[in-house]
């Protein structure tokens, strides 16, 4: 089985033979039914290959669609004009840098279908695109934008950049709405959705099927899908993995399924990430391996957010489906993103509550967070909680303990300047990545941190205390009989007592019974 990794063109992957997931019968319903349309979805979730099937499509490649769904229903085949514009390709710095991809894929049109010195600008110019080639082929155009707001989210933390992409955008994707009666089909992809005073404040005639029902597995793999489409791989990958076929199916699944794009709404699984463990016959963070946008740092940053909060936010679907360009919160973008999904929907006041969707996504979230809140390096995140796990299994809390303060000795954290909100964040992460390791449980009491961390063998009851002492710290496990649980517990218990100064940003104290 040959497996599209990196394959964005449909024609490639049907006339190479490779593995193709039918969605056309999706597709035949969107094209039938309507004629405007976005789609946000996570990178690496095949809103490229989408676009490059609908091109297919609408240039009457019947020949593309042989034994799949399409072929069944579809018999007309007719070839419109296709206009597909990419933003994907181009880094986006100074506001000349949009300006020079938009040139150029207007310039190639016009070689086609021709052009009036008149048009000046690059809206009149597209609008003007859009009207002769629809006039000299005698069909109506089709136009297929693959990652609009790439230049907007590389943008993020730039006003006065961002402002000039919104203003460049708004004007060029106006004419959607101006020339209407020459487009036969438009299709709007990218991450998010930004809107109010942004590009979209103008285009209300795109249906937005972002958290359409009817369209939630356009893009990603089912779990039908993953049963039907994959048996043969899924039995390869237990084999490897000396697994049952329910255990893998049941490992693929904490990995890599729990997307939600709807209230309710049927499991997506990443199908980045399944195609490249079915390749390698080995689980890993296939998703997080292709890098994560710098633009999630920046907005945690700006909104100096709490870490916790990350899977206690309850939002609606007005505030998750659109983003405002000029507000700091980084939830809908996050969201949108892919790293947080619907977990749980309260119809009564429809309300969304969201979490991560699956262990590589949360895992590789954390991993990729600890850099920037705490002195360890990029590379060196998995070695380091590693160590800290070795002394929590070894029953060493000293040694885990002198490994904390080195952790904390670092005062020029990047993220925030509160410094309680850099110790707690920071503390955090590092309990979470223990959390993937062994048993952590947390909460939190009037700016108090408390953990319970239990191994095999030992268990850790760990109080902090910010500009305390470390004995306060102990007094307060003892007081509040945080020990009491484990009283018959045949483990050994350690009590640890820990002072944070906020004043110095470091552990300044610890004490251990």
């Amino acid at each position: 089985m040959k497996y599209p990794i990196g394959l964005q063109s449909f024609e490639d992957i049907r006339r190479g033979e490779f593995l193709y997931v039918d969605k056309t019968y999706l597709i035949y319903r969107l094209v039938k039914e309507g004629k405007y349309y976005f789609l946000s979805r996570p990178r690496r979730f095949g809103k490229s290959l989408l676009i490059s099937t609908l091109e297919a499509y609408f240039s009457g490649r019947k020949e593309l669609f042989s034994g799949l769904a399409m072929e069944k229903v579809e018999g007309d085949w007719t070839s419109y004009p296709v206009l597909h514009l990419d933003l994907n390709t181009q880094k986006y710095d100074t506001p000349a840098s949009l300006d020079e991809i938009l040139n150029l894929n207007v310039s190639k049109w016009e070689e086609l279908y021709g052009r009036y010195t008149e048009e000046t600008t690059l809206s009149l110019r597209f609008s003007g695109v859009i009207e002769r080639a629809c006039k000299k082929t005698g069909r109506q155009v089709v136009i297929l934008v693959d990652e609009y707001d790439k230049p907007l989210l590389q943008a993020i933390g730039n006003g006065s950049l961002q402002a000039a992409y919104r203003s460049t955008l708004k004007s060029f994707y106006g004419a959607l709405k101006t020339q209407d009666r020459y487009i036969r089909f438009a299709l709007l992809t990218g991450v998010t959705k930004f809107g109010k005073v942004s590009v979209f404040s103008d285009l209300n005639n795109l249906q937005d099927l972002s958290m359409d029902e009817e369209y939630q597995s356009l893009c990603g793999i089912t779990e039908a899908e993953l049963k039907s489409c994959f048996a043969e791989p899924i039995a390869a990958l237990a084999q490897k993995s000396q697994l049952t076929v329910e255990e893998t199916l049941a490992k693929l699944k904490e990995r890599y399924d729990g997307y939600h794009f709807v209230e309710n709404g049927i499991g997506i699984y990443n199908p980045f990430s399944l195609l490249n463990t079915f390749k390698r016959l080995q689980f890993g963070s296939y998703w997080f391996e292709t890098g994560t946008p710098s633009y999630l740092v920046e907005l945690l940053k700006a909104d100096n957010y709490e870490l916790p909060d990350l899977t206690e936010e309850q939002v609606t679907g007005d505030f998750l489906n659109s983003i405002d360009s000029l507000s700091n919160n980084p939830i809908p973008v996050i969201y949108q993103s892919g790293y947080l999904t619907i977990k749980d929907y309260d119809p009564e006041f429809r309300i969304y509550r969201l979490g991560f969707p699956n262990k590589e996504v949360e895992e590789g979230f954390f991993t990729y967070l600890m850099p920037f809140y705490t002195r360890v390096r990029e590379s060196e995140t998995v070695f380091a909680i590693a160590n800290f796990v070795r002394d929590l299994r070894s029953g060493r809390p000293e040694d885990f303990m002198r490994r904390m303060a080195t952790l904390f000795a670092d005062t020029d954290y990047k993220i925030v300047g509160n410094s309680e909100l850099y110790f707690q964040n920071a503390f955090y992460l590092v309990s979470k990545m223990m959390g993937f390791y062994t048993k952590v449980e947390r909460t939190t009491s009037n700016g108090h941190m408390d953990l319970t961390i239990e191994t095999n063998d030992y268990v850790y009851i760990v109080e902090f205390k910010l500009n305390g002492s470390a004995d306060a710290a102990l007094q307060q496990i003892n007081e509040k009989g945080y020990a009491q649980p484990f009283v018959m517990d045949s483990r050994r218990l350690y009590k640890v007592g820990v002072n944070f100064s906020l004043e110095k940003r470091c552990i300044e104290g610890w004490k251990i019974e």
